[in-house]
């Protein structure tokens, strides 16, 4: 299988940036399947229906999240009515959290991925344990059984909790890509037992920006210790990042991963035989 995840979309200029370049992606990589993080994609916070929309139909399959899925509040409606939509895994039984945490897909040539979502612990808001959210899954729809691929996005700050999670999965998922931090990592791999593996997938934002935000309300906070205003996505040419995956159909192991950046300010890469015809896009 060949499919693509692309790291946190962070307001109007990663949408657009994402949706312009994203169908050429698809038929230049031969992708079938396509998953962005979109928890940053409306306004910076959230995601709206709308702006869920607009990544769709740009050819995107499936809308991961994090822990801004409820800022905006329509998403407590809308991902009930929208299965392509995953939120994290683990919250607290008690939270009753609309949606799902994971779903198995059926790409178009009948193939099936798993999806998940996971919020981690370490710098993060209080979550039920990542480790038993993710095993119960993977017991529940073994690789190469019940999916032909299976992808884990860990949405958490600690590069060690995000490679934790890598090496618990290894030889049970297709991939585990970290997401949350919005900038991209240089540790594209394949694990000793066939994960493919990036701690970071990075953001699909202005990177002339502090990641991904506007820089003047950041370094205000930082030098004076003072709010003034709300947060705001930067706006300028966003870079599109993410990783590029292929995996064996047989045994649903990786058998290649590389990391994609498009645009913007950030050094651009792709499959090496396609860089030359997307890089002008």
């Amino acid at each position: 299988m060949r499919f693509a995840f692309f790291g946190d979309v962070v307001g109007r200029a990663g949408r657009d940036g994402l949706t312009e370049p994203l169908p050429r992606l698809r038929r230049e990589l031969d992708l079938e399947f396509v998953i962005i993080n979109a928890e940053n994609a409306s306004a910076g916070f959230g995601l709206s229906e709308n702006s869920a929309r607009q990544l769709f139909d740009a050819g995107a399959d499936c809308l991961t999240l994090g822990n801004h899925s409820w800022d905006q509040k329509e998403a407590l409606t809308y991902i009930v009515r929208e299965p392509r939509l995953i939120r994290p895994i683990n919250y607290p039984p008690l939270a009753d959290a609309p949606g799902r945490g994971a779903n198995l897909f059926e790409t178009q040539s009948g193939k099936r991925i798993l999806v998940m979502n996971v919020l981690g612990l370490v710098h993060m808001a209080s979550m039920d344990d990542p480790f038993g959210a993710v095993d119960k899954q993977l017991d529940a729809c073994p690789l190469g059984l019940a999916a032909d691929a299976i992808v884990v996005d860990m949405h958490c700050e600690a590069t060690s909790e995000k490679m934790a999670m890598g090496h618990f999965c290894d030889g049970r998922a297709t991939l585990v890509v970290g997401t949350h931090t919005h900038v991209p990592t240089a540790d594209a791999q394949i694990l000793p037992n066939g994960t493919a593996y990036q701690t970071d997938a990075g953001a699909c934002a202005d990177y002339d920006s502090v990641i991904g935000m506007d820089k003047e309300e950041p370094l205000r906070r930082f030098t004076t210790r003072i709010g003034k205003e709300r947060y705001r996505p930067a706006s300028g040419p966003a870079t599109v990042c993410g990783v590029y995956v292929e995996s064996d159909d047989r045994t649903g192991l990786a058998t290649r991963i590389e990391p994609i950046r498009i645009g913007g300010r950030l050094s651009q890469t792709l499959p090496q035989s396609l860089i030359k015809p997307l890089v002008s896009v």
